[in-house]
């Protein structure tokens, strides 16, 4: 059997158990059957609301990693550029990682505004994943290519730009295959605090009002959502491998 085959398998494995829970009432009612769920989503209203709650959080979600990526690839090369700085840097970029989002959310709420909050938080998600993933790949290729260019009297920035870099795209594409779920997971984080729309918006108040089939509704947008960046940058890395392979 094909992963594929195997991956739609588990799929419908966890869907068919989803709903037995569910029909025989096993986590109470708070957990619909899924087809209850899947139901709830056909109906007009509900897709307009989550229609309006995915548009925010995609946004903020997309501006996150693009913010967090750059900043992380940036960071990275500064370490390549300045070896002095980099570790340094990697202190800062653990230090910064190892603060939990749900902390960071209301301290920006307070600096940036609830606008700005969604999309910084998805940044931060992000960007830790690509900065680890750039730094093992700027650091990937081998003293002896490095030796070539130092005898042809490259310097630090023409070395990194001829050679680290495109040496190293395979393993950065593979930082923002996994950026790019957290992104997503970041922004629903960072709506959680007084955001005026989004899917973790829709979560808050479904919790709140218990529509149960709305707040699973929106969970189950939030993973697909997820799901999808993630496959998009897996055929992104696919590619690239083949290119740079």
């Amino acid at each position: 059997m094909t992963d594929r085959a195997l991956a739609v398998a588990g799929v419908l494995v966890v869907a068919a158990l989803a709903e037995v829970i569910g029909r025989l009432g096993l986590a109470g009612v708070a957990w619909p059957p899924l087809s209850e769920v899947i139901s709830f989503l056909t109906e007009p209203q509900a897709r307009q609301v989550l229609g309006r709650a995915l548009a925010a959080t995609g946004a903020a979600a997309a501006a996150g990693f693009a913010l967090g990526s750059a900043v992380a690839l940036v960071v990275a090369a500064v370490g390549v550029l300045l070896p002095a700085l980099a570790p340094g840097l990697d202190r800062l970029a653990a230090v910064v990682h190892a603060v939990p989002l749900i902390a960071i959310g209301p301290l920006l709420i307070t600096t940036v505004g609830r606008e700005a909050t969604p999309m910084l938080v998805a940044a931060l998600a992000a960007g830790f994943a690509v900065f680890v993933a750039a730094t093992s790949a700027l650091a990937a290729t081998n003293a002896a290519q490095r030796d070539v260019f130092a005898v042809l009297g490259a310097g630090r920035l023409v070395t990194l730009l001829r050679l680290q870099l495109p040496a190293g795209v395979p393993l950065i594409v593979d930082g923002l295959t996994l950026a790019a779920p957290a992104a997503v997971l970041g922004a629903v984080i960072g709506e959680w605090f007084g955001a005026r729309r989004g899917i973790g918006v829709l979560l808050v108040s479904s919790m709140q009002n218990m529509q149960v089939e709305q707040l699973w509704a929106a969970a189950l947008t939030a993973a697909a959502v997820s799901l999808l960046a993630y496959l998009l940058l897996v055929a992104l890395r696919g590619a690239v491998n083949r290119r740079f392979s």
